[in-house]
């Protein structure tokens, strides 16, 4: 199966998306929007206003788990909306959410005028709003039990060993570090399996990219990934995140910020500091999935580069993580005691 290419993306393919889901005459050439990764997201001016589409990637809808995972997040949304949280929901056509045509499955919202914040925008404000959002996102579906930790058992000698022959910059990044990947994964299947039991509803992919700012107000975008997960997992990734991981430069005033926020709002972290720190290690999942659209799975041909280009930012977050260990460890402890 290809991907979607930008050749594909015809006028007549928008045009058919318009008139199934009765937005309108489109008035203007549909415009990229920046943001998505796996899918491509698309900005829509028609005579009844603006839209937003989001082509879902062939690739991940082909899996055999897609139908089951985004029908039961678009449960999870709907949820989500009933309890009036600043999200931005898919319209729903004939009954339905997700859309199909022409091989392609989409989404339709209304478009959300904001912008996502960089991390030198992000400021305490910001982490005390997402913080306490994100606690309020938590105590909807709170179960005592249910968290399955995710174990990883990543063959790195395997990836490098092909990437040899594929990009000898990446090989040599790889293989310096292949210690430090095994390393961290081993440490943090053994982190994870400390870690509380309890699952609630997570968004899972809420970092700044995916929540847009108009003046104070903000909408939380990409639910696709929504589901009954670790909310201690995905508070600590998200305090990380908000206060810049995404630049290997973590400002410890905005974790402290987030995570205030978040105990405050009625979250909980539930474990010590050493063991959140060694349970956030997600990014070898990423760097995975990365490593093998470097080679050639479950990608087209021309977003190899990007993959590529992926595979170097994660495995600097991953150097920078560990680098860090000492001062993201000592502030969690100032902030949780008694958390």
């Amino acid at each position: 199966m290809r991907g979607i290419s930008n050749s594909d993306m015809t006028p007549e393919l928008f045009e058919k998306i318009s008139r199934i889901c009765g937005l309108g005459r489109i008035i203007s050439a549909p415009q990229p929007l920046t943001g998505g990764y796996m899918h491509k997201m698309y900005s829509l001016f028609t005579e009844n206003g603006r839209y937003a589409v989001k082509l879902l990637d062939p690739y991940v809808m082909a899996r055999p788990t897609a139908a089951e995972n985004f029908a039961k997040a678009e449960k999870y949304e709907r949820l989500l909306e009933e309890k009036g949280l600043p999200i931005v929901p898919a319209l729903v056509f004939d009954e339905k959410k997700m859309q199909y045509t022409d091989g392609r499955y989409f989404y339709v919202y209304n478009y959300f005028d904001g912008k996502a914040l960089k991390d030198k925008e992000i400021t305490q404000a910001h982490c005390c709003k997402i913080g306490s959002v994100l606690a309020d996102i938590h105590s909807i579906g709170r179960q005592s039990e249910g968290f399955v930790p995710d174990m990883q058992d990543i063959n790195w000698d395997g990836y490098i060993s092909r990437m040899a022959d594929i990009d000898s910059e990446l090989y040599k990044l790889l293989s310096d570090n292949r210690g430090l990947l095994y390393e961290s994964m081993k440490k943090g299947n053994a982190a994870k399996a400390k870690l509380p039991r309890d699952i609630s509803m997570c968004h899972n992919d809420m970092d700044s990219k995916n929540v847009l700012w108009k003046g104070s107000k903000f909408g939380i975008i990409d639910l696709e990934c929504l589901d009954l997960s670790s909310p201690v997992t995905e508070a600590f990734e998200l305090a990380l995140c908000w206060s810049g991981y995404e630049s290997c430069a973590i400002d410890l005033t905005l974790m402290d910020s987030f995570v205030s926020a978040y105990l405050g709002s009625g979250g909980s972290l539930g474990c010590d500091a050493e063991t959140l720190y060694h349970s956030n290690c997600g990014r070898l999942e990423w760097l995975e999935y990365n490593i093998r659209k470097t080679l050639g799975e479950e990608c087209a041909e021309e977003d190899r580069a990007s993959a590529m280009a992926q595979v170097k930012e994660t495995m600097a977050h991953v150097i920078y993580y560990h680098d860090a260990k000492s001062d993201i460890v000592n502030s969690l402890e100032n902030i949780t005691k008694g958390g």
